[in-house]
């Protein structure tokens, strides 16, 4: 994994129990945090899972490995924070997408299978998201070609439709996603 500067790796704690009394039993960096190589600026972190439903209290040594598979079956949950770069980046001569898909199918396998390759960052997850803006600006592209400016704080349910994140501003949007495993109907 590319180890970035520890300050910029989410902390993860974790309570479960230790001798029948509530506890911490995880203190640390989020041990799936992925920054890009091929897509300067971008970080990708499965922070928490749980399976369906989730059983209490949570047994796992683990609940996030690296190289998990990013989206929930129905009834599932994940926890992930992702950084977006600048958009500007991806127009840079430099940038090699066969590179950054390669980097992605890597460390968000199952997502990044999903991504269209004649519509970059355009997919579509049997999944309901809870997106909160953590800092900076994004837009959120809908497949009618409709964009909505979020910022800092604003909240959106994405109910699996087509999407895709765009970061048309100058610097790192930082979002929160709970992803919650769902079934088309």
């Amino acid at each position: 994994m590319n180890k970035p500067d520890a300050s910029t790796v989410p902390r993860r704690v974790v309570t479960g129990f230790r001798d029948g009394k509530s506890a911490v039993v995880s203190d640390g960096p989020v041990p799936n945090a992925h920054h890009y190589t091929a897509i300067p600026g971008m970080m990708t972190s499965v922070v928490y899972s749980t399976g369906a439903p989730p059983s209490l209290p949570q047994h796992s040594a683990e609940a996030a490995p690296p190289r998990m598979h990013v989206l929930p079956k129905p009834g599932e949950t994940r926890l992930m924070i992702v950084a977006f770069p600048p958009d500007s980046g991806f127009a840079h001569p430099e940038f090699d997408p066969g590179a950054a898909d390669a980097e992605q199918r890597e460390f968000i396998p199952g997502l990044a299978e999903r991504f269209e390759a004649d519509v970059p960052g355009m997919h579509t997850t049997e999944t309901v998201d809870y997106g909160i803006v953590l800092d900076g600006e994004i837009w959120l592209e809908l497949d009618d070609g409709h964009t909505t400016h979020l910022r800092t704080g604003d909240i959106v349910v994405q109910c699996g439709t087509r999407h895709a994140w765009r970061n048309k501003g100058t610097r790192t949007a930082k979002i929160i996603f709970v992803l919650i495993g769902g079934e088309q109907t």
